[in-house]
Formats: C-alpha cells, sequence, structure tokens
C-alpha cells in the first residue's frame, strides 16, 4: 500500500480544522451553511485550494454562494492566523476560497435523469 503524500496529511488536517473552525469560533452568518468539501494542496505546501459548498434553495444559490465568498474573505485574516497556529506547520500555505460546483452539477444530471425516466426529456434541452 503507497503511503499519502504529505500534501495530502496536511490538505486532510486543513479541511478538519477548518471545517471545525466554521462549526464552533466563525460566527459570520454569511457562513452559516456553508461547508468545507475539500483541499487541495500544491506539492510544494505554499498554496490550498479550499473548496466549499452551501445549501439552501435553489433560487437563493447565487446569492448564498456570494455572500459565502464575502464572509471567508471577511474572515480570511483570523482563519489564515487560526489555522497557522493549530496545524504548526513552518510555512502556512496562502489560502484560495472556491465555490464547489460540483453539488450543482451532480443535481443537475439528477434531474435530467428523472425527466428521461418519466418520459418529460424535451424540458431538458432549455440549458
Amino acid at each position: 500500500m503507497k503511503p499519502f503524500a504529505r500534501a495530502d496529511r496536511v490538505s486532510g488536517q486543513i479541511r478538519k480544522t477548518l471545517s471545525d473552525l466554521l462549526r464552533k469560533d466563525i460566527n459570520d452568518p454569511r457562513l452559516d451553511k456553508a461547508t468545507i468539501t475539500g483541499v487541495k494542496m500544491s506539492q510544494d505546501l505554499r498554496l490550498a485550494h479550499i473548496y466549499f459548498s452551501v445549501s439552501g434553495a435553489s433560487s437563493d444559490m447565487g446569492q448564498l454562494t456570494e455572500d459565502a465568498e464575502k464572509g471567508f474573505k471577511s474572515a480570511f485574516g483570523y482563519i489564515k492566523r487560526t489555522l497557522a497556529g493549530r496545524l504548526g506547520l513552518r510555512y502556512m500555505p496562502d489560502l484560495r476560497f472556491h465555490y464547489d460546483r460540483s453539488f450543482d452539477y451532480g443535481a443537475r444530471i439528477d434531474s435530467v435523469l428523472k425527466n428521461i425516466k418519466t418520459g418529460n426529456a424535451s424540458d431538458n434541452r432549455s440549458s
């Protein structure tokens, strides 16, 4: 069995710590519905791409996503400082937050498959 690369271990620690931080310590209402879905580290551990999703009504999704991005931008300094203290890394990577569109894509595929199953395939040609 191949051992995990250090970048994989560090990304797992960042994901776990940041999820706890969002749940317990950050009181920004814009981040209440945000969930960390993944973290990808560069091989040199200098850059962390953090992916998040938001839960809520599909009609409000654009606004919720925009609010979450603003919330992460507002809390950036606190998040980076707290992660640096808890992780104990020699160099704290730069953090980049990205909205994870895979859940939206999965919901769209699910909708298309349900419409095909019920025979309403013509409803899916608009997108």
